[in-house]
């Protein structure tokens, strides 16, 4: 079938980085184009560009043959182009109906009033087409990230698009929703919607495309069949280089002291009665479904969310109080919302980075400039954070990037415990193998990791031992040989 859209010689240049450089792409109808690359690659500018958030610098667009301009989010609606981007961008403090058809409202028939009860309706209707259940008068900012994303998702199927750009769709869905999803991309497929789809995971870039394109540092690379190519291929024309992507797995054989100690933990985030104890040296994962009670476990230990009883213990130090005591002790977290939690985002890669450190850094309390820049330069180069200088806005990075940057952030501050809450959502798979090299040698060096991960494969992979949670509370713990997807699930799920 010919093209519905076409991008022709597309470049695009922000302070100090090209972005985009002479790429072309095309999309058709009924077909699922996996867009691939590296955190920074260009894939996001690139569809920004499609939607009309960004404007080309060069390039040229043509729609159904004919050349067109897409100047702003509206023009790119008039063309049936709608985007679910990885960043969510939901309105807080609206609700799930007024968000999905927000500046798309139901005129009421008094002129100038809105039919709540109809966009209720309507959003009803598109999330039961989704088989989740969510109360359509929730407020968004209330919600999990999993539940965000798949309001962001109702939001999109909402404009009966000809063209949906999918930005890692399945980051932080449970397996369930993952497989509502699938179904419901196979049923948009059947409908001539044209679907561009960028994912880090290689099981899905090969059960669900069509056609596979790759970008790297801002240039198109080629395009593979899914049926005559490779995962190894494919991850060399993303990074132009071999990148192992098996785990380490290696049990520890001896850890070495409790390094974190939770005793009957409950908190009002709805969490209750958790034990568990990670010690030097080794990796610990906390898994269960999406909802199970993981990252409050993770907040509720940082002292991000209230402790209505028990106790968190810190190399035999009770942690008491606000997160600063925590930091104080050694204990760091990497929380799953990096835009909302993890970064100030207005600020420098610099500045974000040395934060959490800064009494460590500076404990005469008189910032050194100089110091600043060469730790947040050193943890740059670590951790391959593509950034012209540490000066650039976090804001503007990938969110790969950006990610990266968190993880700088508490490496700045010698922490010894590192609680990671899904650190490789969004993360391509060459970053991947960087974050868990740098994982193992976190552990290798002394220190205690507490993984939480969507991804059992990792869990499976990496952990020593894994505490599984469910509705709350933990409902066992698996080590050795134990340790597989299977009994992961099984403890995991209610009535198994």
């Amino acid at each position: 079938m010919k093209p519905i859209l076409e991008l022709k010689n597309i470049s695009k240049n922000f302070p100090g980085i090209k972005a985009l450089d002479q790429v072309s792409f095309s999309i058709i109808p009924g077909e699922v184009h996996m867009l691939l690359g590296e955190n920074g690659a260009g894939k996001s500018t690139l569809m920004k560009i499609l939607c009309g958030a960004y404007q080309a610098d060069a390039g040229e667009l043509y729609y159904q043959g004919e050349q067109i301009e897409i100047h702003s989010p509206s023009d790119a609606k008039k063309f049936g182009i709608a985007v679910i981007f990885q960043e969510f961008s939901l309105v807080p403090y609206l609700n799930i109906a007024q968000n999905i058809f927000l500046g798309r409202e139901f005129s009421g028939w008094i002129p100038g009033t809105i039919d709540h009860s109809k966009m209720h309706a309507e959003a009803r209707r598109l999330l039961d087409s989704l088989s989740v259940e969510y109360d359509t008068h929730t407020l968004v900012h209330t919600l999990g990230v999993a539940q965000q994303q798949m309001v962001e998702i109702a939001k999109a199927l909402s404009q009966n698009a000809k063209i949906l750009v999918m930005d890692e769709p399945t980051a932080a869905l449970s397996d369930r929703e993952t497989t509502l999803l699938f179904e419901m991309i196979h049923k948009l497929k059947a409908q001539g919607v044209a679907i561009v789809y960028i994912s880090h995971r290689m099981a899905e870039v090969f059960s669900m495309g069509d056609r596979i394109s790759v970008l790297r540092d801002g240039q198109y690379v080629g395009s593979a069949d899914p049926q005559k190519t490779t995962p190894d291929e494919l991850v060399q024309m993303m990074v132009g280089r071999t990148v192992d992507m098996v785990y380490q797995k290696n049990f520890v054989s001896k850890p070495g002291a409790i390094a974190l100690r939770v005793e009957n933990l409950c908190s009002s985030n709805g969490i209750r009665d958790i034990h568990l104890e990670v010690r030097c040296g080794e990796i610990v994962g906390l898994a269960g479904l999406v909802g199970s009670g993981r990252t409050e476990v993770a907040r509720a230990i940082f002292g991000a969310d209230p402790v209505t009883s028990g106790r968190v213990e810190v190399f035999g130090n009770d942690r008491v109080g606000e997160p600063f005591h925590s930091v104080e002790l050694g204990l760091s977290l990497i929380p799953e919302n990096r835009k909302s939690e993890g970064l100030a985002l207005i600020r420098t890669v610099e500045e974000n980075i040395v934060l959490a450190g800064l009494k460590k850094l500076f404990p005469s309390n008189w910032i050194r400039l100089s110091r600043s820049e060469q730790v947040a330069n050193d943890l740059i180069t670590r951790l391959r954070i593509a950034t012209p200088s540490g000066k650039r806005p976090a804001l503007v990075l990938s969110g790969g990037n950006q990610q990266k940057i968190v993880i700088g952030k508490w490496l700045s501050t010698e922490s010894k415990i590192f609680i990671f809450d899904e650190p490789t959502r969004g993360i391509d798979v060459g970053s991947k193998s960087e974050i868990f090299s740098l994982i193992y040698k976190l552990v290798q060096d002394g220190a205690a990791v507490l993984l939480i991960s969507s991804e059992l494969s990792e869990i499976v992979r990496v952990c020593d031992r894994v505490y599984v949670m469910r509705e709350g509370t933990i409902s066992g713990e698996l080590s050795g040989d134990l340790i597989n997807e299977a009994n992961v699930l099984k403890l995991g799920m209610a009535d198994v």
